[in-house]
């Protein structure tokens, strides 16, 4: 079964994110549970777990569909020592607001070596805080999205994310986002026929395992293939078409997991989830 959702507001409380989710006939979603500009916030209070939850139940949706994102401030492969010990520490946090939650899923970007440290170094820098993480936290699963490669960001190749994976204590506790936009504008051709689709596939398979995948982006790109440019359009009105997205709605690997959209136009939601539902019936 496939469930489709998108990254919804959490503005008057992440009590409102799941009702907003239903709202757009969404069974999965994807939010912040804090202020995504600052690494510190209060913690989670029982109260605002309970309404969370109820609110969850209500709109139908499971919280292994709700895939959270991190404060966009972090960088665990930052080569200043305070950015990367403020980042760890405020890792830690979006982990431990996970499980007060009740959520498994945490997304978050790798992280950036600023042109200051070979990549290696940045990738074991990047590897220690997931593991610092997983050390301080009981269930949550680091679920790494590649880039586009933009700046000095690595995960833009699934190499990458194989060193990351492999550098981890615990495998059980790490996956992989797969974030379609990010992907083409990398160089993976997800989009010219259906062949390069599943050579793409076929090559996340061989290099990270599919078994590590634990979630899809969902995002048409602006800009064209290999542009190592991050800006998301709405699914057909960009560069990569509409057919990789049939393909990934009719496509059971990519079943039992939460198939996020992040486009620019948040009223087209609604339209975008019955159109993927469409496709997945043919």
């Amino acid at each position: 079964m496939k469930y489709f959702g998108a990254h919804v507001s959490i503005a008057g409380g992440i009590e409102q994110a799941p009702e907003r989710a239903r709202a757009i006939g969404a069974n999965a979603l994807a939010m912040f549970t804090k202020n995504q500009r600052q690494y510190n916030a209060k913690p989670v209070s029982a109260s605002q777990a309970k309404a969370f939850q109820e609110a969850l139940e209500k709109a139908d949706i499971s919280p292994t569909k709700v895939l959270v994102h991190d404060s966009y401030l972090i960088n665990m492969g930052s080569p200043n020592k305070f950015t990367r010990n403020s980042s760890v520490s405020a890792f830690i946090d979006e982990a431990q607001r996970l499980e007060v939650l009740g959520l498994r899923l945490l997304n978050f970007h790798p992280g950036a070596h600023l042109n200051k440290i070979p990549e290696d170094e940045c990738i074991d820098l990047i590897a220690q805080g997931v593991n610092q993480a997983i050390k301080q936290s009981d269930q949550v699963i680091f679920v790494i999205e590649n880039t586009a490669g933009q700046g000095s960001n690595l995960g833009f190749k699934f190499e990458h994310l194989k060193q990351i994976i492999e550098k981890c204590v615990d495998k059980n506790r790490v996956g992989v986002c797969l974030d379609t936009c990010h992907a083409f504008a990398a160089g993976y051709d997800i989009a010219s026929s259906k062949e390069s689709f599943q050579n793409v596939i076929e090559q996340f398979e061989a290099i990270v395992g599919i078994k590590y995948l634990k979630g899809m982006h969902l995002n048409d790109s602006k800009n064209e293939f290999n542009s190592h440019k991050d800006r998301h359009e709405n699914l057909g009105e960009g560069s990569l078409g509409i057919e990789c997205f049939k393909w990934i709605a009719q496509d059971p690997r990519f079943d039992d997991m939460p198939l996020i959209l992040e486009t620019p136009k948040h009223d087209l939601y609604a339209k975008e989830i019955k159109m993927l539902k469409d496709f997945c019936a043919g």
